[in-house]
C-alpha cells in the first residue's frame, strides 16, 4: 500500500466523477441521524439495514469491506452494529466521521428511553401505565428464552461448546460465580481447545448478509486505503492515550466532585467494566448488570430492571441501551442531588452510565481500525470468542429462569403462580417461535393483553 497517497477524507471521487460523487460529512452525518431513528430489530436488523443502505443503495462501501469491518466488531466487546457505523464513519471521514457516525446511532434513543424512563417513574402507578408494564413482563420472559435458543443454535454445535454452556449455566446457578470469571475460564477453555480441536472451532461470519455481487462501490474492494486509516505505532499509541485521558478526566473529575463511593462515580466505574464484557451480544452482559445494578449496589429491583428490559426492546438502537434505562432509575432512586431534584439527578446518572458503555467502542474503533485495514482477508472469529459464546447461551438460560420467578412467581415460590403472567408469556413464546413474529409487535400486544387483563382482573 502506497502511503504517500492523497490525504483525502476518503477514496478519491475522481476515479468514478458520475457515479460517485464524494459524500460530504453533512450528507453522511444526516444519514446515521436518520438511522439512529430507525435502527429497530437488534444487531442483525440493523446491520441489514447498513447493508441495504450503504452495499446495495448509496453504493458507500463495497460488500467486502462492510464485511470484513463487521467481522471486526463481531470480535469486539460491545454493540457490533453501533461499532460498525463508527467503522464505516471513521473509514470515510477520517476520527470526527466516525465519533459522529457513533453518536448519532444512540442519541435517538437515549432520548427516548430518558423520556420513556421518566414516564415509568413518575407514573408507574397509574393503571393504564401498570397494567401495560404488567404484560412486558412475561413478555421479556419470552424473549430472553429466545435470545439463548437463537445463540445456542449458532454456536453450540458439538460437545464441547455444549459442554461449556452446561458449565457456564452450573457456575451462576448453583454457585453464583461471577459473571466475568465465567467469562474469563471460557475463553480459556476455547482457547486451549481450538488448539487440539481445531475443527470444531472453525467458525463464519454471524449476522452479516449472504455475500452476493454487487457494482463498484465509493469505497470499493480495491479502492486505495486512505492515509488516515493507514496503521502506524504512533497513532496507535496516539487514539489509546487519548481515549485513556478521556476516561481518566470524566472519572476524575466526578470523583473528586463527589467522592469515590458517590452514586455517579461508581455508575461511571461500574459501565466500563460492563462494557468490557459485552462479548456475544447485550443479552451476555445483563447478567453482570443485574448482579452489580440490582444484587450489589441495589440501584435498583428486579422488577425495574426487567420493565427497563421491555422499554429498551421497543426502541430503536443496540439493546445495550437499557444502561440508560438502568442510570436513571439509579439516580432517581439514589436522589443524588437531593429530593427536589429528582429528574437532574437521574438524567445525569443516564447519561454516565450512556457515556462509560460507549466510550471504549469509540476507543476499540480507532485503536484497532488501521490494522484491519490495513490487514484486509486475514481476520477471523477466534476459538476463545466461540468458547465466551458458548458460555453466554448457559448464562442467558439462567436470566431467563431469574426472570420467570420473579415474574411467575411475584411473592415467593412457596406463593401462588400468576397463571395470567404464565399465559402471556406462552402466547408470546408461540409468537416468536412458531410465526416467527418480531420482538416489538410481541412486546406491545402482551403489553396490551395487561392492560385488558388487569383491568378485568384487578389484584
Amino acid at each position: 500500500m502506497d502511503a504517500s497517497s492523497k490525504d483525502t477524507d476518503g477514496p478519491n471521487p475522481d476515479t468514478f466523477p458520475d457515479i460517485f460523487p464524494p459524500v460530504t460529512f453533512a450528507e453522511a452525518a444526516l444519514y446515521w441521524l436518520k438511522l439512529g431513528f430507525i435502527s429497530f430489530g437488534g444487531p442483525a436488523g440493523q446491520i441489514a439495514i447498513m447493508h441495504h443502505d450503504l452495499v446495495e443503495k448509496k453504493r458507500w462501501i463495497s460488500e467486502s469491506r462492510f464485511l470484513h469491518a463487521l467481522n471486526y466488531c463481531i470480535v469486539l466487546p460491545g454493540p457490533e452494529a453501533q461499532q460498525l457505523a463508527t467503522y464505516i464513519g471513521w473509514l470515510m471521514h477520517r476520527t470526527p466521521g466516525g465519533i459522529v457516525a457513533g453518536m448519532l446511532f444512540v442519541l435517538p434513543s437515549f432520548f427516548i428511553l430518558v423520556g420513556l424512563a421518566w414516564i415509568y417513574m413518575a407514573y408507574g402507578s397509574a393503571p393504564a401505565v401498570a397494567g401495560l408494564l404488567y404484560g412486558f413482563k412475561p413478555a421479556v420472559v419470552a424473549i430472553v428464552l429466545s435470545a439463548a435458543w437463537r445463540i445456542g443454535a449458532r454456536v453450540l454445535k458439538n460437545p464441547i461448546t455444549w459442554s461449556i454452556a452446561a458449565l457456564a449455566f452450573l457456575a451462576v446457578f448453583v454457585f453464583e460465580l461471577p459473571f466475568p470469571f465465567i467469562v474469563l475460564v471460557a475463553g480459556l477453555i476455547g482457547y486451549s481447545s481450538g488448539h487440539f480441536a481445531p475443527d470444531y472451532f472453525r467458525t463464519t461470519s454471524v449476522h452479516g448478509p449472504d455475500r452476493k455481487g454487487f457494482e463498484s462501490a465509493w469505497i470499493d474492494d480495491h479502492t486505495p486505503i486512505p492515509p488516515h486509516a493507514l496503521f502506524t505505532m504512533r497513532r496507535f499509541i496516539g487514539a489509546g492515550a487519548a481515549g485513556f485521558a478521556i476516561w481518566s478526566i470524566v472519572m476524575g473529575a466526578f470523583s473528586l466532585a463527589f467522592g469515590w463511593e458517590d452514586t455517579f462515580t461508581q455508575i461511571g466505574w461500574f459501565f466500563t467494566k460492563a462494557a468490557l464484557l459485552t462479548f456475544g451480544g447485550a443479552y451476555a452482559v445483563l447478567p453482570y448488570i443485574y448482579q452489580g445494578a440490582v444484587e450489589h449496589y441495589q440501584w435498583l429491583t428486579p422488577i425495574q430492571m426487567i420493565d427497563g428490559l421491555a422499554l429498551g426492546e421497543t426502541t430503536p438502537g443496540p439493546l445495550i441501551m437499557v444502561v440508560t434505562f438502568v442510570g436513571f432509575v439509579s439516580g432517581w432512586a439514589k436522589a443524588v442531588l437531593g429530593s427536589e431534584a429528582l429528574f437532574a439527578s437521574a438524567f445525569i446518572a443516564s447519561a454516565i452510565a450512556t457515556f462509560f458503555t460507549f466510550l471504549p467502542s469509540f476507543i476499540f474503533i480507532l485503536l484497532g481500525g488501521p490494522f484491519i485495514e490495513t490487514t484486509q482477508g486475514n481476520l477471523k472469529l477466534t476459538a476463545p470468542l466461540t468458547g465466551i459464546t458458548a458460555a453466554v447461551v448457559g448464562i442467558i438460560l439462567n436470566l431467563a429462569l431469574f426472570f420467570a420467578y420473579h415474574v411467575f412467581w411475584v411473592s415467593g415460590i412457596d406463593g401462588p403462580v400468576d397463571w395470567i403472567s404464565a399465559a402471556l408469556a406462552a402466547i408470546a413464546l408461540i409468537a416468536l417461535f412458531r410465526f416467527k413474529s418480531g420482538v416489538i409487535p410481541v412486546i406491545l400486544g402482551c403489553g396490551l393483553g395487561g392492560m385488558v387483563l388487569r383491568s378485568l382482573f384487578p389484584q
